[in-house]
């Protein structure tokens, strides 16, 4: 079988995050020469990066940095022929009080990174969005179609730098594609998320303690990473979907209380549900749906979803678990 990624020049820009690391995991393995960037810091960490590899392999390059910076991201496009853009702000509760972060890394970071795209002559970028640009769902499966509504500042951001990105394309032929993920879930998630802080305290507490948490009526499409991540590549793949925006997603929801009731399951203990008002968004910013129509992705490059969410929470579930003693604090920002 064709590697088509073998000997491939490629940028992954928030390489150190969730998705983005274990797309620089999967395309390393595909043999393909990786930079990888990762936000700058004092610790010298790159993140999931350093939980992945012990030493970094020789056909992966990690470079710290900051994507705000225009004339640093100029300097390490380099020989990359595709690009994946994943580096951005998404924690939806910070962006209520520090949304001018949101426009400058979110907005003003991709128009860094297309201008060097465009003078380095890049072949083919995959732009990351996400299903939060939908809103709460006005119908359901949400497709491509479906109106934009920026419920959050961190939505907004996103909506903004989606057509930023479809401009550079009609505007200057820049070959770009958007990936536009639903709720992507797995090992080395943040705790902000959903999953990761419901198995958290699962591992922690004894059964019949409180679980803390937010709203637990609306319904979400969750994604295992994996398949997210085989989304970019097939978008990376093929050349017939430039221009063009991308769903992912499972194609099936859940209420975070079934979520919760699979997780309660495969742990074999149960919590009594206690209200966190930090988790709580204000009530015209809720998402009350997202349900992915994923038609179109399966149609142009043929992906499909194909982990089940119980086997994707086990999976999930066991990694945290082997993990917890290693879940510092600075993972709460990835």
């Amino acid at each position: 079988m064709n590697n088509f990624w073998n000997k491939h020049d490629v940028l992954i820009t928030g390489a150190d995050g969730f998705i983005g690391s274990h797309l620089t995991e999967k395309l390393v393995s595909l043999n393909a020469n990786v930079t990888a960037l990762s936000y700058y810091n004092s610790r010298g960490s790159n993140g999931w990066l350093d939980n992945v590899y012990d030493k970094i392999p020789d056909n992966l390059i990690v470079k710290q940095g900051d994507i705000r910076d225009a004339h640093f991201i100029d300097g390490i496009i380099g020989n990359a022929t595709t690009v994946f853009h994943l580096s951005s702000l998404i924690a939806i509760p910070y962006s209520y009080t520090a949304y001018q972060s949101y426009i400058d890394t979110n907005i003003t970071g991709l128009s860094n990174l297309l201008t060097s795209c465009r003078r380095y002559d890049v072949q083919k970028i995959v732009h990351t969005s996400t299903s939060e640009v939908y809103g709460s769902a006005l119908y359901t499966p949400i497709d491509e179609k479906h109106p934009l509504q920026g419920q959050s500042p961190y939505s907004g951001s996103k909506i903004a730098a989606d057509v930023i990105a479809d401009s550079f394309f009609r505007s200057f032929d820049l070959p770009i594609t958007t990936a536009r993920p639903f709720n992507t879930y797995g090992p080395r998630q943040s705790l902000r998320a959903v999953i990761p802080a419901v198995i958290q305290q699962l591992i922690n507490k004894e059964d019949g303690s409180f679980l803390d948490i937010g709203d637990i009526t609306p319904k979400r499409d969750f994604n295992f990473v994996s398949d997210t991540v085989d989304g970019f590549l097939s978008l990376g793949e093929e050349k017939n979907v430039l221009g063009k925006v991308y769903n992912i997603g499972s194609g099936v929801d859940v209420s975070i209380k079934e979520l919760c009731d699979i997780l309660f399951e495969i742990s074999g203990k149960k919590l009594e549900y206690r209200t966190d008002t930090q988790r709580l968004r204000p009530d015209k910013s809720e998402v009350n749906r997202l349900l992915c129509d994923s038609s179109l992705i399966k149609k142009s490059t043929g992906w499909e979803s194909k982990i089940d969410l119980y086997d994707g929470l086990k999976i999930t579930y066991d990694w945290f678990k082997s993990n917890s003693d290693q879940y510092g604090k600075e993972t709460f920002l990835l």
